[in-house]
């Protein structure tokens, strides 16, 4: 069983910083691909941000030059970084991962940008 637990969410005025970190329980960290995802109020739940076991990244069009994913193995934990925030950045926070036929995903952590 995995569990991932997300924290660092909270309220910041339109270009201020936010860091939220994932921590994963069990042996599957070291080798996956590990992912954020946001979902607005009324929308979908859209990826934001993926990482490798290799540390190869990708990111949304909408955060790009934003925010910053990365990885700490020995912590089993994933980062957000997110830099110059906006409010269209305001959502529920998920973290991700997978193994082959199951899908894991962490509680969200609330992030609120105020314009």
């Amino acid at each position: 069983q995995v569990q991932l637990v997300e924290s660092g969410g909270g309220l910041v005025q339109a270009g201020g910083s936010l860091r939220l970190s994932c921590t994963a329980s069990g042996s599957i960290f070291r080798v996956n691909t590990m992912a954020w995802y946001r979902q607005a109020p009324g929308k979908t739940r859209d990826l934001v941000a993926a990482i490798t076991n290799g540390g190869s990244t990708n990111y949304a069009d909408s955060v790009k030059g934003r925010f910053t994913i990365s990885r700490d193995n020995a912590k089993n934990t994933v980062y957000l970084q997110m830099d110059s925030l906006k409010a269209e950045d305001t959502a529920v926070y998920y973290c991700k991962t997978s193994v082959p036929g199951v899908t894991y995903w962490g509680q969200g952590t609330q992030v609120t940008v105020s314009s």
